[in-house]
């Protein structure tokens, strides 16, 4: 084992020029390479990724990672085919599809299934959570509940997956959007008081930063968020209930309480935020009197996505092991009624049965190293994302979505 004066890096990651090599894998990859190299029996593939089943019964998914997925496979000699990113998909639907020699990337797998099991996890998760939440505000908080060298990626697919913001300055940063927050615990603490801390916070903070101050550190809620709204009046943007599990009694009752004094106060224009162990039902079941939700662990430790790539052909010939539909494969969707099939490669693009043309989901994302695909970005991604939530429910899905406009 090396000692730490002897690793050149102090954080336990792995760098990009690792993950693109092929370093980042499972020790068997090479070693059956090795074999495959010695006994010639190397040839052309086909091989998907599909996920058998979702994660809690989920009766749909959010396909995320797909930029880092492109990246991945610059420079290597395969043509990969895949949905487009924030796309909606069901289980045993094939997300992507690789052709061409196994010696080219099956050393990749360990990566490129890495890629997109957590992406998709949290996109999955910060959807379920905004469909929940209906129109109300979901920013994600969950950042400091991973290592922190994913915060960029956990913000990336939280906010493509329907979060209305980030609170990671770095986050923030690289996906070119702007940080949100509120305030924490230890600056009321510090100053001593919550109205102190809301004033000295109103003090010094820019005008566009919206004064969203946290009321349950020291006193009961009702009257800290009383005594903040006469402070600030109409400068107060909220105010964020945060309250432990083992403190808060019913905190449907408790928002209903604070909503009720500030409306009969004139200070209807104030919101409330909540966060603190929040999941879809309670999302659901506070939506009456709640704003806004900061989702933390849920969203960024949500359940991965659990994908697997077989080999569907060998050397054009349809080969899978068992327990797996052999042979290449057509993800399609009627434009006119939605309906989705899976469907053989070799036996083109058919009609649907309702009459209207049918397109391949599948499409090219890159080929002999070059990517292929126009790449959009990360609001373009959101946006389609949520197009396509409007047609969906939580706890029923069909194979049939609407067609996002």
């Amino acid at each position: 084992m090396s000692s730490p004066k002897k690793r050149k890096r102090r954080f336990f990651i792995a760098d990009e020029g690792s993950i693109k090599s092929g370093q980042v894998t499972d020790v068997y990859f090479p070693r059956a390479l090795e074999v495959i190299v010695r006994e010639k029996a190397d040839a052309n593939v086909t091989a998907e990724v599909r996920a058998a089943s979702l994660p809690d019964g989920y009766p749909w998914a959010i396909l995320a990672g797909v930029e880092e997925l492109a990246f991945l496979f610059q420079g290597c000699p395969v043509a990969v085919d895949c949905l487009q990113e924030g796309t909606v998909f069901y289980s045993e639907e094939p997300v992507a599809v690789f052709r061409g020699k196994y010696s080219q990337f099956g050393h990749l797998e360990t990566a490129l299934l890495g890629l997109l099991c957590q992406a998709g996890g949290i996109a999955t998760k910060a959807a379920r959570c905004k469909k929940a939440a209906d129109d109300r505000v979901v920013m994600n908080f969950g950042a400091r509940r991973m290592h922190p060298a994913l915060a960029p990626m956990i913000d990336r697919c939280a906010y493509l997956g329907g979060c209305d913001s980030v609170a990671v300055v770095e986050s923030a940063r690289m996906l070119d959007l702007v940080p949100s927050g509120t305030i924490p615990h230890s600056l009321v603490l510090l100053m001593g008081d919550t109205v102190k801390a809301a004033t000295a916070f109103h003090q010094v903070m820019p005008e566009g930063v919206p004064r969203i101050i946290l009321i349950d550190t020291f006193a009961d809620e009702k009257f800290e968020t009383l005594r903040v709204a006469e402070a600030l009046g109409e400068k107060l943007a909220a105010v964020r209930l945060d309250t432990p599990s083992s403190r808060r009694g019913d905190m449907l009752k408790m928002l209903q309480e604070v909503r009720w004094e500030l409306d009969i106060r004139g200070f209807d224009h104030v919101k409330l935020l909540v966060s603190g162990g929040l999941d879809e039902p309670e999302i659901h079941r506070l939506n009456p009197f709640a704003d806004g939700y900061g989702v933390g662990t849920a969203i960024s430790n949500a359940p991965v996505i659990n994908f697997s790539l077989d080999i569907v052909e060998i050397g054009g010939q349809p080969l899978a092991k068992k327990g797996k539909r052999s042979g290449g494969k057509r993800m399609l969707r009627c434009q006119k009624c939605g309906n989705r099939e899976v469907t053989p490669r070799n036996t083109g693009i058919t009609k649907c049965l309702c009459g209207g043309s049918r397109v391949d989901l599948l499409e090219p994302l890159s080929s002999s190293g070059k990517i292929v695909r126009h790449l959009p970005n990360l609001q373009e991604i959101r946006e389609f994302v949520l197009r396509q939530l409007d047609g969906l429910e939580l706890d029923a899905g069909t194979r049939t979505e609407e067609i996002p406009g």
